[in-house]
C-alpha cells in the first residue's frame, strides 16, 4: 500500500514543501507581531510611522516570497494516483491507461456516494419515526397475542349494516344529531350537527371516512341544487382549523379490521367540540390565543389545547 501511495510523488520536493510551509507560518507570525507591537522606539511621531511602515512592508514581502516558493514546490511535489486505496482494488490505480478506463476513481466515487446515502437515510428514518402516524393496528400498542385474529374485510358492506351503525352512534350522543343520505348511490354522506356550535359534513365509502368539512352552525352547508356542499370550506378561521384537525384525526383513528369502531371513535372525538368556545386551554389556561379558542383536542384524553400549545 505504501508503494501505491508513493507513486507519482517527488519525496525531495515534498520535504522542501514542508519546510516552506514552516517558513510561511513564521512570516505570517512576524506580520501579526509587527501589528501587535505597533510604533515604538522613535522619539518623533513621524519617525515611528516611517519605521513601522518599513518594518511592516518587509514582513509582507517575506510572506509573499514564502508563498511563491510554496506554490512552486507544490507543483513539483505531484500527487499519488489515489489517496484512499480500498484493499486490493488499489492495484487498479496502477493501470497505465487509467485515463481511458478510470475504474478505481469511479469505485472510490461510488463508495463515497454509498456512505453519504446511508448517512442521510439514517437521518430520514429517525425523523420519520418521530413523526409516525398510527395508521394500523400494529402501531396501537396492543400485544400480538391479545389481538383478535383479523377477519378479511372489504370496502363494500351491506347498506343496512352501515345504517344500523350510524343509528347506534346517533343514539349514543344526545347533543349530536346525524342525518344520513346517499345522493350518489351507495356512498353515504353524513350531516352531523353538534349542539348549536358547528356542523360537519362527513363523506364515507361504506364505513370508511374519506373527507370531513367543518362549518359554523349558522353557515349554509348546501349547494344551490340542494345537495351537501363537500368542497367549499368555512368562512371562519376557527372552523378551518377544526377541519384540519379532523383530517388529522382520520389518519389517527385507523383500524381496517373494525371500521365501526373507527367511526365511533371519531364521533366521540368530534363530540368533544361541544364546548369549543367554553373550554380553556389545558396548558396556558387562556380562552383565546391570537383571537382563536383552543381548537385542538387530544386524541386520547380529549382535552382542549391551542394549536401552538399542544406541542
Amino acid at each position: 500500500m505504501a508503494d501505491v501511495l508513493s507513486v507519482g510523488v517527488n519525496l525531495e520536493a515534498f520535504a522542501q514543501a514542508i519546510s516552506a510551509i514552516q517558513a510561511l507560518r513564521s512570516s505570517v507570525s512576524r506580520v501579526f507581531d509587527c501589528l501587535k507591537d505597533g510604533m515604538r522606539n522613535k522619539e518623533t511621531l513621524e519617525g515611528r510611522e516611517k519605521a513601522f511602515i518599513a518594518h511592516f512592508q518587509d514582513n509582507l514581502h517575506s510572506v509573499n516570497r514564502d508563498l511563491n516558493e510554496l506554490e512552486r514546490l507544490s507543483n513539483l511535489v505531484g500527487k499519488p494516483s489515489e489517496n484512499h486505496p480500498l484493499h486490493n482494488s488499489g492495484l487498479l490505480s496502477l493501470d497505465p491507461v487509467q485515463d481511458k478506463t478510470p475504474l478505481y476513481s469511479q469505485l472510490l466515487q461510488a463508495y463515497k456516494w454509498s456512505n453519504k446515502l446511508q448517512y442521510h437515510a439514517g437521518l430520514a428514518s429517525g425523523l420519520l419515526n418521530q413523526q409516525s402516524l398510527k395508521r394500523s393496528a400494529n402501531q396501537m400498542g396492543v400485544s400480538a397475542k391479545r389481538r383478535p385474529k383479523a377477519q378479511p374485510t372489504t370496502l363494500v358492506l351491506p347498506l343496512q349494516y352501515v345504517d344500523d351503525v350510524i343509528s347506534r352512534i346517533d343514539r349514543m350522543f344526545p347533543e349530536m344529531s346525524i342525518h344520513l343520505s346517499r345522493p350518489n348511490g351507495t356512498s353515504a354522506m353524513l350531516l352531523v350537527t353538534l349542539g348549536k356550535v358547528l356542523k360537519v359534513i362527513v363523506v364515507m365509502r361504506s364505513l370508511f371516512i374519506d373527507r370531513t368539512i367543518v362549518k359554523g352552525y349558522n353557515e349554509n352547508v348546501y349547494t344551490e341544487d340542494g345537495k351537501l356542499d363537500i368542497w367549499s370550506k368555512s368562512s371562519y378561521q376557527v372552523f378551518q382549523k377544526v377541519t384540519d384537525h379532523a383530517t388529522t384525526a382520520l389518519l389517527h383513528y385507523q383500524l381496517p379490521q373494525m371500521p365501526d369502531v373507527v367511526v365511533r371513535s371519531f364521533m366521540t372525538w368530534l363530540r368533544s367540540y361541544i364546548k369549543l368556545f367554553q373550554a380553556p386551554c389545558q396548558r396556558c389556561g387562556k380562552f383565546l390565543q391570537d383571537g382563536l379558542p383552543p381548537t385542538w383536542r387530544d386524541f386520547r384524553t380529549l382535552e382542549a389545547f391551542h394549536d401552538t400549545c399542544r406541542q
